[in-house]
């Protein structure tokens, strides 16, 4: 039986880091390299390391174990009103979470140096809890989230199907408005978000449009995520950090919240605008396994 990487469900860590590199040269290079880092199968210094690859890269790595189906964000989702979600799909990603900043910064220089010339780092963002449940919207997020018992049964490939063990990741950076948020009264932001912002109730009369509306689970089907905020004072926003079994449920979602299943965008988009749209695959730890050379296990 596969498992799957560790990190995707270490919940309670307080910072965070998000590496994407680009091949320097040759694409499977940059998979070994990445598998041949002493962890992405537990932990490492404290610190979880999770790796995921560009959809066609690590079908071309593995194609015994690569979804079908599952493809790069190639292309921008352009919604109705010109709203557009930008495609900046890099090779490789690393999502470092642990207790403290510091021993985030020391594992990512670490892993940054270890994958040397076979990859080059084209984003970077650190990200931090806040108010322990929170985005910088001043709402709780994530409160449809699955518990740790059921997660895995929604983010992770089932064993018999192939890729199995392995998870979809949809990684996207959100920058805020905030002087245009925080100038709504906290009912008009409700109204927006649909759900109260002392508890987190659903409202019964939320708009079509409202974020609850728009990304409504039971319609577009049920993801794992792993959101958190990011930035400074003045300029600040959320890492979407979802992971799905499939990548339908992602990708409807991403096509509700632009308008083109309903017509109407998703109200928040008004507020909050997406900088960054990568999907990449998770694999299980023993694929990872299987690629790093026989002196690293």
């Amino acid at each position: 039986m596969r498992s799957p990487q560790g990190g995707i469900f270490a919940l309670g860590t307080a910072s965070h880091a998000y590496l994407e590199f680009d091949a320097s040269g040759d694409g499977p290079q940059l998979v070994t390299a990445v598998a041949s880092l002493r962890e992405p199968r537990t932990t490492m210094g404290g610190v979880n390391l999770v790796a995921g690859f560009r959809p066609e890269l690590w079908r071309e790595v593995s194609p015994e174990d690569s979804p079908d189906d599952l493809h790069g964000f190639d292309q921008d989702v352009t919604g109705t009103d010109g709203f557009v979600m930008p495609a900046t799909q890099h090779d490789a990603v690393l999502w470092l979470s642990g207790s403290a900043y510091d021993v985030i910064f020391e594992t990512a220089r670490v892993a940054i140096a270890e994958l040397g010339e076979a990859g080059s780092l084209v984003e970077e963002t650190s990200s931090w809890s806040y108010m322990h449940d929170r985005d910088l919207t001043g709402f709780i997020d994530g409160t449809e989230n699955p518990s740790l018992i059921d997660a895995p049964g929604l983010a992770v490939v089932p064993e018999g199907q192939t890729g199995a063990g392995g998870a979809v990741l949809l990684l996207q950076k959100w920058a805020h408005d905030a002087p245009a948020w925080e100038a709504l009264s906290q009912a008009e932001q409700e109204r927006v978000i649909g759900r109260t912002k002392p508890d987190s109730v659903e409202l019964d009369d939320k708009p079509d449009d409202s974020h609850v509306a728009t990304t409504d689970q039971d319609r577009f089907g049920k993801i794992f995520r792993r959101n958190m905020p990011y930035g400074t004072v003045t300029d600040h926003g959320t890492m979407f950090v979802g992971f799905s079994s499939e990548q339908g449920p992602l990708a409807t979602m991403l096509e509700s919240m632009a308008g083109l299943k309903g017509g109407t965008p998703d109200a928040l988009t008004r507020y909050t605008k997406p900088l960054t749209g990568a999907y990449y695959f998770v694999p299980s730890t023993e694929s990872l396994r299987r690629l790093a050379p026989e002196d690293e296990d």
